[in-house]
């Protein structure tokens, strides 16, 4: 039985024409960006896109396992190019990027349940699983703890989601990428730390950092660029700023250890 399709309503991107006003140096190897969704994906994404020539963005679809055969071109060493995707681990995963540059973004998975809920009740989400969850149907406290242990046959839980899109990937040439750390150079763009992250940054891409790279990121990092940024989320239920205590525990008892892994505690 075919499983049903999400549709992702958003406006058409702008990127591009900002891209081509600055030189551009063509990628020499291809360059993945791999990712836990809810995680800063566009973020992350539209920074990078800053620094490689449009014709080498492969932004056609972002790149699944179910999809990987439709856009294993994406991947092809022959012609590099630099796209985006939520490829679990898997053997037919591996085998497509053995010759990438490979960086897995994640982010505080405190902070991931309440963006997935917040994108997962939006108008921008037209799944048939989730649609029903809209408009009241559950409560803010009960949509977080399906965030958190998932929902049967419909949603993953979250230990499944970090740890076929992030956690099995490390050790094993992958560079790992916390969103929060993005966040806070960003905020201090002009200081030394801020070029040497970027810098680092852009190296796991295989992209040389050239002289403009503060306005380049600039303008990637902007939230109009965004198309699922949070102001453009349109959400009718109010949900937390942070994360409640309950919905921490039940985080610590559903994936123990996994901040700690990756750089949280």
């Amino acid at each position: 039985m075919a499983q049903p399709v999400a549709i992702i309503r958003t406006k058409p991107d702008t990127l591009g024409p900002e891209v081509r006003k600055f030189a551009q140096a063509p990628l020499r190897q291809t360059a993945f960006l791999n990712s836990v969704p809810k995680c800063g994906t566009h973020l992350l994404r539209n920074i990078v896109r800053m620094f490689v020539p449009t014709e080498q963005h492969y932004d056609r679809e972002f790149i699944q396992v179910q999809n990987l055969q439709q856009h294993i071109g994406a991947l092809n060493p022959g012609r590099p190019a630099f796209s985006v995707g939520h490829l679990l681990f898997a053997d037919i995963s591996l085998m497509a990027l053995k010759h990438a540059n490979q960086v897995i973004l994640v982010r505080d998975p405190y902070d991931y349940v309440l963006a997935r809920a917040r994108f997962s009740l939006s108008d921008q989400l037209d799944h048939p699983e989730l649609n029903p969850l809209k408009n009241g149907a559950v409560s803010v406290e009960q949509m977080m703890n399906m965030m958190i242990f998932g929902i049967p046959g419909k949603a993953p839980a979250l230990r499944e989601a970090f740890t076929f899109h992030a956690v099995a990937w490390l050790g094993t040439g992958v560079h790992l990428v916390r969103y929060e750390d993005i966040v806070g150079h960003l905020k201090d763009l002009d200081t030394p730390a801020a070029e040497a992250y970027f810098r680092e940054l852009l190296a796991k891409f295989g992209i040389a950092i050239p002289e403009d790279w503060r306005d380049r990121v600039r303008v990637g990092s902007s939230r109009e660029h965004s198309a699922t940024s949070r102001e453009k989320l349109s959400v009718g239920m109010t949900l937390p700023e942070v994360l409640p205590e309950a919905q921490k525990q039940a985080v610590d008892f559903m994936a123990p250890g996994l901040r700690a892994l990756l750089g949280y505690a």
